[in-house]
């Protein structure tokens, strides 16, 4: 690190890709360069302005020493393995999810953390879209009231994606569904009761030995809340949604029927005297833009290609988000800015295995029909 400036890897160019003009931009980054298998990719990036150069292999970019961090956006059966090599490195990572597949994982990925001494973020976009700002402060402004149950939800159809995404358990990648339950829990998840439904093609159940098309859990968290989340991930005819719900004593807020339909908010009013029930009003509400928490030449990046730089406030109040509802560049500034004040980004080891280890143990109690899978707490 340069006069308090990251010298950034960025592994992986599909979706990965999004995340470079972000970096470049960051105010904290002196350069940016990137890998992917597809060299083609890479010389693109370059020549577009959008990185300072590019790695030949993953294994360059550890062994460079002008490298101080490295973003992994690679398949989920490299994330374990990448990760700790990242640290075992002493680069700091930051990683899309999920964290592993296997608890042993998890625990590997913690011991190298806690032995490199270097920084560890899972890339959790779901902690960071404009509905989880807006519910955040609803809860912290005391408009919810007690937060009684939470839901989560992501639905999508996988059909011609990569090969490694075929047959894959539902909960092990069901981060987006159960990330917003434990980061406004205010707990950990501790316990998970799930069931897998529904029946699909052999081919797809054959690489995993996964059954199901469907996961639902049932989680209980150590301060008494519980939670629900469902996964879909193969011929379930639902619109794509990565939903939250959160019901509260005083308000409660859920998602659009479709990922980028607007928000329900419902809030009680006192029950008149001599009445039954609390008076119920519910409205859809259009989300703000939570960019003030960025740096200016981030801001560009939470609208997506809209963004008039002439006139900026009006830009961003437009709602057309960029990544994700809005959450890459915030997902990139807590990285980066965790390293520069020498702290523990948010989504940390702890939190990040908490969410992906309450997944992995969904899917083995689906697995067995059921029964209890107590979660393990791995910091």
């Amino acid at each position: 690190m340069e006069n308090k400036k990251l010298r950034v890897a960025l592994m992986g160019l599909g979706f990965g890709g999004a995340f470079c003009g972000i970096y470049r931009d960051h105010p904290d980054v002196e350069s940016i360069k990137v890998f992917d298998t597809d060299l083609k990719k890479c010389q693109h990036f370059v020549k577009e302005g959008l990185a300072d150069g590019y790695y030949s292999s993953f294994e360059e970019a550890l062994n460079d020493p002008e490298c101080d961090a490295i973003h992994l956006v690679t398949p989920i059966p490299l994330h374990a393995e990448q990760t700790i090599a990242v640290l075992n490195a002493g680069k700091h990572c930051a990683c899309t999810v999920p964290m592993a597949t296997s608890i042993e994982d998890l625990y590997r990925i913690a011991e190298a953390k806690h032995r490199s001494g270097k920084n560890y973020m899972m890339m959790e976009t779901t902690l960071y879209t404009y509905q989880f700002f807006y519910v955040k402060e609803m809860l912290e402004s005391g408009k919810l009231g007690r937060i009684q149950f939470l839901r989560g939800s992501h639905y999508q159809d996988m059909k011609n994606w990569p090969e490694y995404w075929m047959g894959l358990p539902p909960m092990w990648y069901g981060t987006h569904a159960i990330g917003p339950m434990v980061a406004l829990s205010g707990s950990r998840i501790k316990r998970v009761n799930a069931f897998g439904s529904g029946t699909m093609d052999e081919d797809l159940v054959r690489r995993y030995g996964n059954p199901f098309p469907v996961e639902t859990a049932l989680f209980e968290f150590e301060n008494g809340l519980k939670g629900e989340a469902t996964r879909t991930l193969f011929e379930c005819a639902r619109p794509y949604q990565e939903g939250m719900f959160v019901y509260g004593s005083d308000a409660c807020f859920e998602w659009g029927y479709r990922d980028a339909d607007d928000p329900f908010v419902t809030t009680m009013s006192p029950v008149a005297e001599g009445e039954r029930g609390s008076i119920e009003h519910t409205a859809t509400v259009q989300m703000p833009n939570y960019y003030h928490s960025l740096p200016e030449e981030l801001w560009k990046h939470t609208v997506g290609g809209n963004f008039d730089p002439l006139n900026p406030q009006d830009s961003l109040k437009k709602g057309a988000g960029g990544g994700h509802h809005g959450s890459h560049p915030h997902l990139v500034n807590e990285f980066v800015r965790s390293i520069i004040e020498e702290r523990e980004p948010w989504i940390n080891v702890a939190l990040g295995a908490n969410i992906t280890a309450a997944g992995i143990c969904a899917h083995h109690s689906a697995m067995h029909d059921g029964a209890a899978v107590m979660v393990p707490d791995i910091r």
